[in-house]
């Protein structure tokens, strides 16, 4: 290959001598450097990494919410005319989620030539840097091989030399693009640093955590692949043989132990007394984390922040009234997070006889759940930032009648009363008014109660965690489980279970794929997991089939892995004003679908890889389409 004379490259200066590692990703452009300059010192090459790491790709991430109502977590709650949108489009694109950029991986590539070439960096030095730089490789070929299958592998930067046959590579098999990610982060756990201070650089930490991922997504592609035999190709561009699946989750399960052993993680248990302040503190806290092992980093001082509260805080005390409460999370997901004797139960509105149940105040309904639901949930009769989120939908009189308003914190007039009083929430939920809780909820999980934080001119400092060590251990539990092993998943499920106040162990009985699959969802909600693991357990087509749902299947259903879950449902608080009535002061529920959720999610076979447009195809013919599109 031809020597380049010249790069250009947007410098972020990161000087070793006085920056944490933590600040590693959180300087500004500086410079543009030559070549000879950009690999003349560990500071200037470890610029040009930073710039790399800037690129990470990640799909449902804090700096996007919009990606989170694709599919059944949560709906969209904007504007007023446009609400519901998402649910109202039931067929998803088969060019969705495409992720191709090879002028990223010939930047790398570039990058682990160069540094590797230098002569005036020390052999460790290049050593760490030219680890991480084959890191981010794998790593972004693990984000491709997740979306597309096989994809063309290579490892050295092309140049073009007036033939453009010789820029042009097949799609490897999915297996060898897995195999690829798994064998290079088993070469570099041995040389790059073993530290839970280091949270957003490669690490040996994280280098096992993906090591674990992706031989367990390789593994259930290999276990599952049979249920859908139409989701493959004949030269393995797509689709796993189902004798690979016992060696890869052997993998998956000698990584998470490895790391386990190493005892350099542990998950977050900082505030025992209090679950749900403690699961909430472990998206937030950046001071000695123990169970973060990787993460995108924000900083105000370096004008790098994150608008995940702007866009989702309550509307009720709202620091940005332009823009919030995008996210309501669904009810579908609400109901999965179990009551403390470790029995599903939906929320109990009525009861055999069709009654509404009364309840003394509006938080009682979700009372002695699993404590990860007040902690990724913002529920009605809760607070944020000291204050109440004032979510609850009207009033009911004692004739059953309902008085509302059509505007957040709404007045109306009360029966025998001679002056209005608000008769619906600051936060609502009303039905088609943007920014109000439509499901009856708000996301709590990465919001943050710093002052400010919630501003168009401040924003948020709260970090992506992409990789954390309660992922490894349901990650060793799923491995352990395809192994034959339930004792030892559920050892695994256990740890994490506790955290979340489940105090009654499972058995080696109660371990099931059902459990697995459970256990992760309110895990790892809003996290980034949920659709990856569907694609992988090959039940993405049978949860997003198409067809409308009602609330009794979805409430007989819970903890059915691939039960039908197409459209968003929601739980409406109502007052009771009945003076002189048994009930009167009391509260009631009800069931609702937001009247915008007219469509049904439909996940299609040739959803499972997304598609390669035209321009793939005809500038490099020796690419092969996915299946069923």
């Amino acid at each position: 290959m031809k020597r380049i004379s010249v790069i250009t490259i947007l410098v972020m200066l990161f000087f070793v001598s006085c920056k944490k590692d933590s600040d590693f990703l959180d300087n500004s452009p500086y410079n543009i450097l030559t070549t000879a300059q950009a690999y003349s010192s560990v500071t200037s090459a470890t610029s040009v990494l930073a710039g790399l790491y800037a690129s990470y790709v990640d799909f449902q991430t804090i700096t996007n919410s919009g990606s989170y109502v694709q599919f059944d977590e949560a709906y969209p709650s904007s504007g007023t005319s446009g609400v519901g949108a998402v649910q109202m489009t039931s067929n998803y694109g088969y060019g969705n989620w495409f992720e191709y950029n090879y002028g990223y991986l010939r930047n790398i590539n570039l990058f682990i030539q160069l540094c590797g070439a230098s002569t005036t960096i020390d052999d460790a030095d290049k050593q760490q840097l030219v680890g991480e730089a084959k890191f981010l490789r794998a790593a972004y070929y693990f984000e491709m091989v997740k979306r597309e299958g096989g994809v063309p592998l290579i490892f050295e930067p092309l140049t073009y030399a007036g033939n453009v046959d010789t820029l042009q590579y097949p799609r490897a098999k999915e297996s060898d693009v897995y195999d690829f990610v798994i064998s290079t982060m088993d070469s570099l756990k041995t040389i790059l640093p073993n530290s839970n201070q280091i949270q957003d650089r490669a690490t040996r930490g994280v280098c096992l955590a993906m090591e674990c991922r992706a031989a367990l997504y390789a593994g259930s592609i290999a276990q599952y692949g049979a249920n859908t035999p139409s989701v493959s190709l004949p030269g393995g561009e797509v689709g796993i043989s189902t004798s690979e699946a016992t060696a890869y989750y052997q993998k998956a399960l000698s990584s998470a132990q490895e790391l386990i052993a190493d005892g350099t993680y542990s998950l977050y248990m900082k505030t025992p007394g209090d679950l749900v302040s403690n699961y909430t503190s472990l998206f937030l806290d950046k001071s000695n984390n123990p169970e973060v092992i990787f993460a995108q980093n924000f900083k105000l001082k370096s004008g790098s922040t994150e608008n995940w509260t702007l866009t989702n805080q309550p509307h009720a005390g709202t620091e940005e009234p332009v823009t919030n409460g995008y996210l309501n999370p669904s009810l579908n997901l609400a109901m999965q997070y179990e009551m403390l004797d470790n029995t599903y139960k939906p929320f109990q509105t009525t009861d055999a006889a069709g009654n509404y149940i009364y309840y003394s105040d509006s938080t009682a309904i979700f009372h002695g759940r699993d404590a990860r639901l007040a902690a990724t949930f913002v529920l009605p009769g809760s607070q944020f930032r000291g204050a109440g989120v004032d979510i609850w939908a009207g009033y009911m009189l004692g004739n059953g009648s309902i008085i509302t308003s059509g505007t957040p914190g709404g007045l109306g007039s009360l029966p025998g009363q001679q002056y209005q009083v608000p008769v619906v929430g600051q936060s609502g939920p009303i039905d088609q008014v943007g920014e109000t809780a439509q499901t009856g909820f708000y996301v709590r999980k990465f919001l943050d109660p710093t002052p400010g934080a919630g501003t168009i001119g401040s924003g948020s400092e709260v970090w992506w965690i992409r990789y954390r060590y309660a992922e490894v251990l349901l990650n060793a539990a799923e491995a352990a489980f395809q192994l034959g092993n339930p004792g030892l998943a559920a050892q695994y499920l256990n740890q994490v279970r506790a955290r979340a106040g489940l105090a009654t162990p499972l058995q080696a009985s109660d371990i099931s794929f059902n459990r697995i699959v459970h256990e992760r969802r309110v895990e790892l909600a809003f996290e980034g997991h949920e659709f990856f693991d569907n694609k992988r357990w090959r039940i993405a087509d049978k949860i997003w089939n198409g067809q409308s749902v009602t609330y009794n299947q979805l409430a007989s259903n819970i903890g059915i892995a691939a039960a039908p879950n197409t459209q968003i449902y929601g739980i409406y608080p109502y007052k009771i004003y009945d003076p002189g009535g048994a009930h009167d002061g009391q509260w009631i529920y009800k069931i609702v679908k937001p009247s915008l959720v007219t469509g049904s999610y439909n996940f299609a076979l040739g959803n499972y890889y997304s598609q390669f447009g035209a321009g793939n195809l005809s500038s490099n013919p020796k690419l092969v389409q996915n299946p069923n599109q």
